[in-house]
């Protein structure tokens, strides 16, 4: 389990660091504010192949590590991150993972709980935290981002295996 934790931990830090920078950058070059949220569908293929304990664990430091990264106040993707990962844990073993529509499903409703989370964190904390507006487009095309992007990075990282998934027993 510590290994998996370890390995999806690094790949998180590895998609954060790839979307705040040369991703951010593409984007910009196209006129584009929006990005996909890589690091939280690598959070959600492990929280899912692996349970809840991997789920939160790897959320928690992948959030300390994002919330360092960010401009975001110290525990905000911390929180969000270890909740979501919790609860795409409790999936784990319930369904089988398909190659394109669970993987769409299950990045879009994570996006949608972030979002949601944010909401929350809004309404208690107005002053320090910005929420996703409901009716903008742009939580609607993120969302479209990480449900196209989620099928190729499932796939990708089925590939590490070894790494990210804990092995089953019989």
């Amino acid at each position: 389990m510590v290994k998996n934790i370890i390995w999806a931990v690094v790949f998180i830090i590895i998609a954060g660091i790839l979307q705040s920078t040369l991703i951010a950058r593409l984007a910009g070059l196209f006129h584009l504010k929006i990005i996909p949220d890589i690091a939280l569908c690598i959070l959600v293929f492990s929280a899912y192949q692996n349970g809840i304990m991997t789920g939160q664990v790897t959320g928690f430091f992948s959030g300390l590590f994002l919330d360092f990264i960010s401009q975001s106040p110290l525990g905000f993707n911390l929180f969000i991150r270890t909740v979501i990962g919790a609860l795409a844990g409790l999936l784990c073993g319930n369904f089988i993972l398909d190659t394109v529509f669970f993987p769409i499903v299950l990045c879009t409703a994570a996006t949608l709980l972030k979002a949601f989370i944010i909401f929350l964190l809004h309404f208690l904390f107005s002053d320090t935290i910005n929420a996703y507006s409901w009716t903008s487009p742009v939580l609607w095309i993120e969302i479209a981002l990480n449900a196209a992007i989620a099928p190729f990075l499932f796939s990708f990282l089925k590939k590490f295996g070894a790494m990210l998934e804990r092995k089953r027993t019989s």
